[in-house]
């Protein structure tokens, strides 16, 4: 790129980004913003780029100097402008107003540039000092460029972090819910086992009541009592009947207890009756209920370190001396009062920052099944046999089983 076609392509620029500002609406507050945002970089560019390179060269030339003084009041007035602008609000009247005397302004400063400060600059210069200009005032731009783009990704960086410490919460709420759901629901099959245990026992306790019931039902089908029979055996059978059956719903409703339940001769009804012994035996249940082991957190914080960089820095420095000259033969103008101004420059350090991606952490949760034997004791009932002249035990093997 040659100096005419740099130095063009700046005010091109900032044209299209007045003509663009121009056409927004006062509600449309936001795109002014960012419009002007950018806007004004490229005019302290512009401005910055050619004060650091441009105008010390243009004040070494005597053919040149008287420009310098012009395009330096000009960056002022634009500067000051500028400033106007942004500090007027962007949703009223006024920052239309302003904006378009800056843009007269500008104008009339990318003319002046145009036809006079650029034919001056490509006759009083030479090559090579036009070459240089052009490669220190390119590389300014890079850089405002480079700077923008890694604002850009800044800004980019800081919304997907944002994004994803929202997720990350999304999920540590997600799983909490989850663990409050698997509770409720572990209450409530503990609650069902609660109520289950109470129907049995109040079943066991009714079931003399029912047995009562049917014992008064089988005294009145006895048959009466026929003239001359024994009244006194005729009682007893009908008492043995009746303590059998009130009695034996208890016995069998604490066949679980420690105590054993014995069955004596005379407990046994009349001739023809059976009576059932149950055998009980315990069932081993295995459930399951979800605990909570602990809760990872994981924190990020902020580490300052220090970073130290090297730069090289140059400064210029205005030098007066007083000499004689080598002839007395006058070559130039004297006599007449003369204003020479030469501007000192020295280089600072700038300091930026840009924000990258070092790592990520995941934090995530794996499900895992495993197997566990469960070993519990349970107990069942046995029956005992005695008989005149020899006793046994009758002990039929019987598998335990789990309920799951």
């Amino acid at each position: 790129m040659n100096f005419k076609t740099m130095m063009q392509s700046s005010p091109a620029k900032a044209i299209e980004l007045f003509a663009r500002l121009a056409e927004t609406s006062d509600g449309a507050v936001k795109t002014r913003e960012k419009l002007f945002s950018e806007l004004k970089a490229e005019l302290e560019v512009h401005t910055s780029l050619e004060e650091q390179h441009l105008f010390p060269l243009l004040r070494k030339n005597a053919e040149t100097k008287h420009l310098v003084a012009d395009a330096v009041r000009d960056n002022k007035e634009l500067r000051a402008k500028l400033a106007e602008l942004e500090a007027a609000p962007k949703n009223d009247q006024a920052f239309s107003e302003k904006l378009a005397d800056l843009q007269k302004a500008f104008r009339q400063h990318a003319r002046d540039e145009k036809k006079e400060m650029l034919p001056a600059v490509e006759r009083a210069l030479s090559e090579e000092q036009v070459q240089d200009v052009t490669e220190k005032m390119e590389a300014g731009h890079a850089e405002a460029e480079q700077a923008k783009q890694d604002e850009a990704e800044q800004r980019r960086a800081k919304a997907r972090q944002e994004r994803e410490e929202a997720q990350f919460l999304t999920r540590q709420a997600e799983l909490r819910t989850q663990q409050a759901a698997a509770a409720e629901r572990e209450r409530e099959a503990a609650e069902q086992r609660t109520r289950a245990d109470a129907d049995r026992i109040i079943d066991a306790a009714l079931k003399p009541v029912s047995v009562a019931t049917k014992a008064a039902e089988e005294v009145a089908r006895l048959p009466a009592v026929p003239p001359g029979a024994d009244l006194r055996k005729r009682a007893q059978a009908q008492t043995a009947t009746l303590t059998n059956m009130f009695m034996w719903p208890w016995m069998g409703a604490m066949q679980g207890t420690s105590q054993p339940s014995i069955l004596t001769n005379a407990s046994r009804g009349p001739s023809g009756m059976e009576e059932v012994i149950p055998l009980g035996e315990e069932v081993l249940e295995v459930g399951k209920r979800t605990e909570n082991r602990g809760t990872v957190r994981v924190h990020r914080f902020v580490v300052e370190t220090p970073v130290e960089r090297q730069i090289s820095l140059q400064s210029e420095k205005v030098v007066v001396e007083r000499r004689r000259p080598v002839s007395d033969e006058v070559t130039g103008e004297i006599l007449t009062e003369v204003t020479v101004e030469v501007v000192e420059t020295e280089e600072v350090p700038t300091i930026g920052k840009r924000m990258r991606l070092r790592e990520e952490v995941v934090v995530r949760t794996e499900r895992t099944q495993r197997v566990e034997t469960v070993t519990e004791t349970v107990r069942h009932d046995e029956v005992e046999i005695e008989q005149a002249g020899r006793k046994r035990t009758a002990r039929a093997p019987r598998p335990v089983s789990a309920a799951r």
